[in-house]
């Protein structure tokens, strides 16, 4: 019978020090993890139920005033949390659709098409993440105001965030990288038997492909709903911005106690978003390096 060996042999294992010790710090370790994981959220869910008076005497006592539940509905209401999450959900849903279609379409036509200009584009989309953001903010800001060719402007419209996120060099390759782990014999068979490119790409590299778009899609929208820079410069309009570019920009006339309500209503839902998905996500990264046969 063979053993999985360890960085502690089975000799160490049977002393006292290492049979009782290494469990504690295990334990201390998975502590520690848990504080410095959930302590941020569990403090602004605490704040976010307290008075304002208490959070600047007392940020880290447990409410000496009382819970202030009112907090919650208050920030819905007169913060327009719910406005303000409803734009934020327009844009994520938006931005997820829109760089599903473009990093699919795009790796279908680079992995499985393979036309003779393929690595040509593919080297080109990798050369893009090279580049730091910020060197094409002016650009991208510049083309907005002005469409090329189409003289309009997407200014403080959703289009304006939803075709930037799209066109995302990194979720390009990732896709790509995963339609090249498909054994070309699906393939061939299917052409075989007469599919169509569309009919390909629909009936066969989607299903096949469900674990790594639903990691594209849960990346897109956590990455969406966090986003500050571009929605501040492209929606001016307070009507149409996210919840992250709102918060700042009402605290100046909210109390403190609101303001903690309203960052735990924004912080909760993309928490909850990936615990509902952790699964699918993390299949999906495990599965993105190939496909069983």
């Amino acid at each position: 019978m063979s053993y999985e060996r360890g960085i502690i042999s089975t000799a160490d294992r049977q002393r006292g020090v290492v049979r009782f010790g290494l469990p504690a710090i295990q334990v201390l370790i998975f502590v520690a993890v848990v504080i410095a994981g959930v302590g941020p959220l569990l403090w602004l869910l605490k704040s976010g139920v307290s008075t304002s008076q208490d959070i600047l005497s007392g940020p880290m006592q447990l409410w000496p005033s009382g819970i202030q539940l009112k907090n919650i509905p208050d920030a819905w209401n007169r913060v327009q949390i719910g406005a303000y999450l409803g734009n934020t959900a327009f844009i994520a849903i938006g931005s997820m659709l829109s760089t599903l279609f473009v990093c699919t379409t795009g790796a279908f036509v680079l992995s499985i098409l393979r036309p003779k200009w393929g690595p040509v584009v593919t080297g080109a989309v990798l050369a893009t993440l090279f580049l730091p953001g910020v060197i094409s903010l002016v650009p991208l800001y510049m083309t907005v105001l002005k469409m090329p060719l189409l003289g309009i402007s997407l200014q403080n419209t959703f289009w304006a965030v939803w075709l930037p996120s799209a066109a995302g060099a990194f979720n390009v390759l990732v896709m790509k990288r995963y339609f090249d782990a498909i054994p070309r014999e699906l393939i061939e068979a299917a052409r075989i038997d007469g599919a169509s490119n569309l009919r390909l790409f629909t009936a066969l590299i989607l299903p096949l492909s469900k674990p790594i778009v639903g990691v594209v899609a849960l990346l897109t929208v956590i990455g969406s709903w966090k986003d500050y820079l571009w929605p501040l410069l492209v929606l001016p309009d307070p009507r149409l911005q996210p919840i992250s570019v709102a918060l700042p920009r009402v605290q100046k006339t909210t109390e403190i106690s609101l303001q903690m309500s309203a960052l735990f209503l924004a912080v909760l839902i993309p928490v909850v978003l990936f615990l509902l998905f952790q699964k699918q996500f993390l299949r999906g990264v495990g599965m993105s390096g190939g496909i069983k046969e």
